[in-house]
């Protein structure tokens, strides 16, 4: 059986050791959504190209996700922290010195290397560190590092590059790894009695990397080449799930796998990965597409679509503070019920957006987001280990982080996709209006061809106006696809709610 002996410092201080390198680790992950645009200019590169740097930052984060628990035992905690912090911090400093695009895709492969264990290994040491009655707290603390840090990615990173260089993203990792890696060292203790790994799960490893490594590249390059249309995206498609399912086949039968899947037997570990990769669904889908529609349709620069999400961020600060409380009083299981339910509510308020949609608007489905996101991650978080043994917590941790990072790559594509085919299909509905039999079509017209008349020749100014109402076609398209995809989101928290009741927690046990 594994012992965890960190009673003698503070649990403060150890909370604050592992969680400063696992809130960067997060904040690394959403603030360069934001500066891939000033990123792919700054190297000459394309939107497609540029998207490496994000996809080759969660494949090597997804494959360490996994590997958490396995490096650990094999490695030792202490040396493990301080070696994939090292990583970390190695793999920003390229980034920011980087020459060119392949340099900065290599950094952010090596900065995923580093930073994919962070979040894992947080949560396993705050459970192994707190007593059980003082889980919540320790979850509490765990949510402002792993979830609101990732909530405030892209409002740093707005910030960074609309007021400094894109550089500085990575720039500020190289100071918080070199002070993280005095704190481990100084703060955490080994795990005693670990049982060192005598063989190496290399076909588990190899199986584990291809499956992630060709299912990204199928994400990410599906939508550019209509998916299933094209041959070698079929290919890659094919080799992920053969590779998935030879992991899974092998991890079951083989003495020592890099992860146990057995733990799935434990409902609450089952229910709650699902809640929380429901959650990761909805926030980081919303994180990718509402920056996506204030910059390109109502104009909004990187900064400012950043502050339009920050309100997101107090409220989840808020709900830290106040949740621990409420986790004391009320049934967990009906506060994880509610934060659905305000997740919901708050992604269908999106349903009404428009291009008239004002910043105060956009502030009031955000706040509510953000106090949906803690109700329901931090319960979880305390309830989803916390029927584990301590043996398997680093294991679990990292099984559990695992499903929330995949699920949120695929939502991320999927959502880009469907927004970017139900713009065609609304533009195919749409078109039918732009008629000579349409009367509102004509008088629209009319007006726009007198109004450009001013200014040039009535041939041209017809020209412009079939254009701008073209455009106007175009921007209302897109706006109803984005709405689409909003209510789907919104859907997805109305469906869990009723998931929630079937956790157990100390009382139904």
């Amino acid at each position: 059986m594994v012992q965890y002996i960190q009673k003698e410092k503070p649990l403060w201080l150890i909370a604050l050791t592992i969680l400063l390198p696992a809130s960067f680790a997060c904040l690394a992950t959403s603030a360069t959504n934001v500066a891939i645009p000033h990123i792919s200019g700054y190297f000459g590169a394309t939107t497609d190209e540029a998207n490496w740097i994000i996809t080759s930052y969660m494949i090597a984060n997804a494959c360490l996700i996994l590997m958490t628990g396995w490096l650990e035992n094999l490695m030792g905690r202490k040396i493990f922290l301080k070696v994939f912090i090292s990583i970390f911090t190695i793999g920003s400093l390229i980034c920011a010195l980087a020459p060119n695009l392949n340099i900065m895709v290599l950094g952010r492969l090596i900065q995923g290397v580093g930073g994919g264990p962070m979040t894992p290994i947080a949560q396993s040491v705050l459970l192994g560190a707190f007593p059980k009655e003082k889980r919540s707290i320790a979850m509490s603390l765990f949510g402002i590092a792993v979830m609101i840090f990732a909530i405030l990615g892209p409002t740093f990173g707005g910030f960074i590059v609309d007021n400094a260089t894109w550089q500085w993203i990575y720039y500020i990792n190289i100071p918080v790894g070199i002070v993280s890696i005095s704190m481990v060292h100084a703060n955490i203790k080994e795990i005693q009695n670990r049982s060192p790994v005598k063989h190496i799960d290399f076909p588990g490893m190899i199986a584990l990397v291809i499956w992630l490594l060709t299912m990204q590249i199928v994400l990410d390059k599906g939508q550019q080449y209509n998916w299933f249309d094209c041959t070698w995206i079929c290919v890659l498609a094919s080799i992920s799930a053969i590779s998935l399912t030879f992991l899974i086949v092998w991890e079951l039968e083989y003495k020592n796998p890099i992860v146990n899947l057995r733990i799935f037997k434990d409902m609450n570990f089952l229910i709650g990965t699902i809640l929380s990769a429901s959650v990761n669904v909805i926030v980081f889908s919303s994180i990718v597409l509402l920056p996506q529609f204030m910059q390109n349709l109502i104009g909004y620069t990187a900064m400012i679509s950043g502050m339009a999400l920050a309100p997101r961020m107090i409220s989840s600060f808020i709900m830290v503070v106040l949740i621990n409380p409420m986790m004391r009083i009320f049934d967990n299981r009906k506060l994880i019920a509610i934060g659905f339910f305000m997740l919901g509510i708050s992604i269908l308020m999106y349903v009404n957006l428009s291009l008239q949609t004002s910043f105060f608007y956009l502030t009031i489905p955000n706040i509510l987001l953000g106090v949906g996101i803690i109700m329901v991650f931090i319960p979880v978080s305390s309830l989803v280990l916390g029927t584990l043994p301590k043996s398997e917590l680093s294991n679990g941790a990292s099984l559990h982080n695992l499903c929330k990072t995949v699920c949120m790559a695929i939502s991320a594509s999927i959502a880009n996709t469907l927004v970017a085919r139900h713009t065609q299909a609304h533009q195919f509905y749409l078109v039918k209006n732009l008629s000579n039999f349409n009367l509102i079509f004509q008088h629209k017209m009319s007006a726009l061809i007198n109004t450009f008349s001013t200014t040039m020749a009535h041939s041209s100014a017809q020209i412009k106006a079939n254009s701008y109402i073209y455009k106007s076609l175009l921007i209302q398209s897109k706006l109803m696809a984005y709405v689409d995809v909003f209510s789907l989101l919104a859907l997805i928290g109305f469906i869990m709610i009723p998931f929630s009741f079937y956790l157990k927690t100390d009382k139904t046990k």
